[in-house]
């Protein structure tokens, strides 16, 4: 186990919610003891104490479920380096020390060649790792880019590109249901399966992010790594293993079978939105292009549904239906599988039945099956649904994460042939959207989003 991380970014909104919580929840279950190091970078010009103290009042905030020992233990035992992330001898100076380190670029993107061509030239120690995090370049050929000058300074198995979303309970228990259930994997396809939604809704807005999201969009910030991955693990063949080569062969099958898309296609099967002014619940919420931070030249997109098709055995005929949008009125975090109706139904010419439908409840975590049974009247048809509440997991999905780093288990991580190939499929729905060819619709926040296409 590697015992020593850096953090490059170290004041930013992803280490202070998500990594630092996320090591205090390992410090909490044990997987850390006092020779772990962390050293925390950026550009602030902060002291150690001074870091401390934030750290210690992030934690507070947002690592609450562990207990306060974990937490004080986390943020007492940080060491601050003030440094440029993409000068070579700054960047030397942090990951400076014995043994092997795991290096996390909580970054934008656009720093990432500048920090990795650093690092290059910082003679990392062998057996040390990158995790770098989403999006992976900004297209295809910056990721190809990226790709190639990684493997000039570590080995691909070195290189951790993190979703978050793959250590998710409920993500995992995908597979779990699919490839663990005989009743399920043998109708596990197009003859019995006619739709399947993938959705991260939600009422949050921009939430001081414009900095970020405002260069990147829903379409990139969602659907081109999250949603695509769970694509990948609703739709894969069974690998032979849940090993990291079975399991990453299986995922980029997927995205090859995707069928390309024409300009004709992305205009009949895509959509693009941003919120205008409304109110959600008790808040009041600006238009998008009325946020702090916000270029409105940028024509940014905040709602974001792409449908893509499978040319494979398994899936010809079945629609996948991704989609992602801001400032809507209800959060709907899940995986929604739709199966094709019964051929015939008994009981009387009026009588229909709904499709079965399996939901996998990202957020909250769950699942539920619904179905169709007998009424009170013995002869009508009623719903029926079945749920299942899962037990909270052991580990947030970013502690899950930081110890498969940790112990070199990257079969959570994406390779970087996936990654490209994630690029690709989405190329033409941003060529065509870069050129207006589809319209930015607009939707007043706190509604249902744009109206569906007619």
């Amino acid at each position: 186990m590697i015992d020593r991380l850096v953090i490059f970014g170290a004041t930013g909104d992803l280490n202070a919610r998500y990594l630092l919580p996320a090591l205090a929840a390992l410090r909490a279950a044990g997987h850390l003891d006092d020779r772990f190091q962390l050293t925390c970078v950026d550009r602030a010009d902060w002291s150690d104490e001074g870091f401390r103290r934030w750290a210690a009042d992030q934690l507070g905030r947002h690592g609450f479920s562990s207990p306060a020992d974990a937490r004080k233990a986390i943020a007492e035992r940080a060491r601050y380096l003030r440094a440029d992330a993409t000068d070579v001898t700054d960047v030397a100076s942090a990951i400076a020390g014995d043994g092997p380190v795991a290096v996390y670029l909580a970054l934008p993107p656009a720093i990432f060649p500048g920090t990795v061509a650093a690092l290059r030239g910082a003679d990392l120690a062998p057996g040390s790792l990158i995790v770098l995090e989403k999006p992976f370049g900004e297209d295809l050929d910056s990721a190809v880019a990226l790709n190639r000058l990684l493997s000039e300074v570590v080995p691909e198995q070195a290189v951790f590109r993190v979703d978050h979303f793959l250590a998710m309970t409920t993500v995992q228990n995908v597979l779990g249901s699919r490839l663990a259930n005989r009743v399920l994997e043998p109708i596990w396809n197009s003859a019995h399966i006619a739709e399947v939604e993938i959705v991260w809704d939600e009422s949050l807005t921009l939430e001081g992010r414009a900095g970020y999201y405002d260069g990147v969009g829903a379409l990139k910030d969602m659907v081109q790594n999250h949603l695509l991955q769970l694509l990948c693990l609703v739709a894969m063949e069974p690998p032979l293993s849940l090993g990291e080569r079975d399991l990453r062969d299986r995922k980029i099958d997927v995205l090859r079978s995707v069928c390309p898309l024409t300009d004709d296609d992305v205009v009949r099967r895509t959509r693009r939105a941003r919120y205008l002014a409304g109110r959600i619940g008790d808040r009041d919420v600006p238009a998008y292009a009325k946020e702090e931070g916000v270029d409105p030249r940028h024509r940014t997109e905040t709602f974001a549904e792409v449908e893509l098709e499978l040319e494979s055995w398994r899936w010809s005929g079945t629609t996948f239906r991704l989609r992602s949008g801001k400032a809507l009125g209800a959060d709907r975090k899940e995986v929604a599988v739709r199966f094709r109706p019964v051929p015939h139904l008994p009981f009387g010419r009026g009588e229909q039945a709904p499709p079965n439908v399996l939901r996998f409840g990202l957020e909250p975590e769950g699942m539920t099956l619904a179905l169709t049974g007998i009424g009170p009247g013995a002869r009508t048809l009623a719903p029926l649904t079945l749920t299942a509440r899962l037990g909270g997991p052991d580990l947030p999905a970013y502690g899950r994460l930081l110890l498969d780093v940790l112990h070199g288990n990257a079969a959570l991580s994406i390779r970087g042939d996936e990654a490209e190939e994630a690029w690709r499929v989405l190329a033409p729905v941003m060529s065509a959207w870069s050129t207006d060819l589809v319209p930015l619709l607009e939707y007043p926040a706190g509604s249902d989003g744009p109206a569906p296409r007619t």
